[in-house]
């Protein structure tokens, strides 16, 4: 695999390590923010490992919290919101560091019908206007139809839907 000119397969563990913090996104079913932190934090965090100055880091986690319309929220921790904002701060987490590509996991998997539209929503928006590559697993048959491209694994090849 090839990420921004460069062959991964190739890279020792250092550098594998150092293509998925600057330059994948990853967004799980399960959220995995860490608990003792706020919204803020949790976004924050990717940042600070990957060097940036903490005041420029909250900057970048505040304005992503506000553009997933959750800015009010993020003082506080995990088990103070709902999943649907615990997913809207992990997808803000994954793209704070802006990377090329965006992985996610059922990203609205465990979320009521409703909400998941609007998680989906605020994703393509972000893909849209960032210019971001997604890739996105998904079984729910309706969220599928939403994407630009839509492929599937029969007998272990890759099959585009129509």
């Amino acid at each position: 695999m090839t990420i921004n000119g460069r062959a991964c397969g190739a890279l020792n563990d250092e550098g594998r390590t150092a293509v998925r913090r600057s330059d994948i996104g990853f967004v799980y079913q399960f959220h995995h923010l860490l608990p003792e932190f706020t919204a803020l934090e949790n976004i924050m965090m990717p940042q600070l490992i990957a060097g940036l100055g903490k005041a420029e880091a909250k900057e970048r986690a505040a304005a992503l919290l506000d553009y997933m319309r959750i800015g009010h929220r993020g003082d506080h921790r995990p088990s103070e919101l709902s999943g649907g904002e615990q997913q809207r701060v992990a997808i803000a987490r994954a793209v704070a560091n802006a990377p090329l590509v965006l992985l996610a996991d059922e990203p609205t998997g465990n979320l009521d019908p409703e909400t998941a539209g609007y998680v989906f929503e605020a994703l393509k928006a972000l893909v849209r206007q960032s210019g971001l590559a997604a890739m996105i697993a998904t079984h729910n048959h309706q969220l599928a139809g939403l994407m630009d491209r839509r492929v599937t694994i029969e007998d272990g090849k890759v099959v585009e839907l129509e």
